[in-house]
């Protein structure tokens, strides 16, 4: 799923460069390198050769194949590794708390356990954000630098937008909860989509089918959310500590130096009509004004940092919409020139 900040309404947009249907996508649709961290074994995915790594880490309710229309064009230049986050697709579950902290340990664990060795690009989407972050804050030796795709900016961001976000974190976890409970309810043979007013199915990735991928990777996807209740488990115990990664990282962050930071954002971020009511409106123009605001501040990490706008990302997942903007922002933080 996008974002774990504001819900946004869908629109459609044909074309614009979005991704077809990735080939060779089947790779997500079966473990990939079983890998030890720490309390769990998680599922790498590299392919290519190279230096650096590129590293991707997935959205909140989303894994590796988030990254199918990116990394087998990144591969092409250099290794490139996504993963499943512990708990989520073929990854076993993980030790609690689900903090970006640990999240960062296990994955530097992985790597290591895999012998995929730094120095690493980390490219993060929406909450992948936070992990990548804290990954570079941590490990800073080994990162070379950092892509940020719609990133969740709770840390950085006003007051008025941060406590806006805790407060829908509260009412997913509790729709998330429900949903859970109808999935592992339902009989092994009926695999429940959940209560039909939660739109259950849409809680992961952005919801099935998806263009951007195959036929047979959407129906084991969708297969997996209607019968696995252990993955609400894992994204409620994530949802959970968002505001403890955002004190973590407030209280960690550091200077990149001259290391390259790309953040790519979606705009517009809200997507009103004639028919969105005034005042409703007002406050969408406020709040998009503090989340831009809050983009910007994360150019600060690095003297050498660009921000650029992705206008026809319908959604937050300018990977699959926009490829084109993120492979020319991967080229650039590998230092492999700009994407042709």
């Amino acid at each position: 799923m996008r974002s774990t900040t504001w819900v946004l309404p869908l629109l459609a947009i044909a074309g614009l460069g979005a991704a077809e249907a990735a080939p060779g996508d089947e790779i997500y649709a079966r473990p990939g390198r079983m890998a030890a961290a720490d309390g769990a074994r998680l599922s790498l995915y590299c392919m290519g050769k190279g230096s650096p790594t590129v590293v991707f880490d997935a959205g909140h309710q989303d894994w590796a194949p988030a990254w199918a229309t990116i990394q087998p064009e990144v591969a092409k230049w250099t290794r490139a590794c996504s993963y499943d986050r512990a708990g989520n697709g073929f990854s076993d579950p993980g030790p609690m708390p689900r903090t970006s902290e640990r999240i960062a340990g296990e994955l530097h664990d992985a790597l290591r356990a895999a012998g995929v060795a730094g120095p690493y690009v980390l490219v993060g989407h929406a909450f992948g954000g936070y992990n990548v972050r804290a990954f570079a804050y941590r490990y800073l030796p080994e990162v070379a630098g950092l892509v940020l795709l719609f990133s969740d900016v709770g840390d950085v961001a006003p007051d008025e937008w941060t406590s806006g976000s805790h407060s829908i974190f509260i009412r997913q976890a509790v729709d998330l909860r429900r949903c859970r409970d109808a999935v592992a309810a339902a009989a092994t043979d009926s695999a429940s989509p959940g209560p039909p007013e939660l739109a259950c199915d849409r809680r992961f990735f952005r919801g099935f089918p998806d263009k951007s991928w195959s036929d047979p990777l959407n129906r084991l996807l969708l297969h997996e959310v209607r019968t696995r209740p252990d993955l609400f488990d894992t994204v409620i115990a994530e949802l959970a500590e968002l505001p403890r990664d955002e004190f973590y990282l407030r209280q960690h962050r550091r200077s990149l130096v001259n290391r390259p930071v790309r953040v790519l954002d979606s705009s517009p971020f809200y997507v009103d009509t004639a028919a969105t009511p005034a005042d409703v409106h007002a406050r969408h123009e406020r709040l998009a004004a503090q989340r831009m605001e809050a983009q910007k501040r994360l150019l600060a990490l690095s003297s050498n940092s660009r921000l650029t706008l992705a206008h026809h990302s319908s959604d937050g997942y300018i990977q699959f919409d926009e490829p084109e903007l993120v492979l020319r922002a991967i080229r650039e933080a590998t230092g492999k020139g700009s994407a042709r």
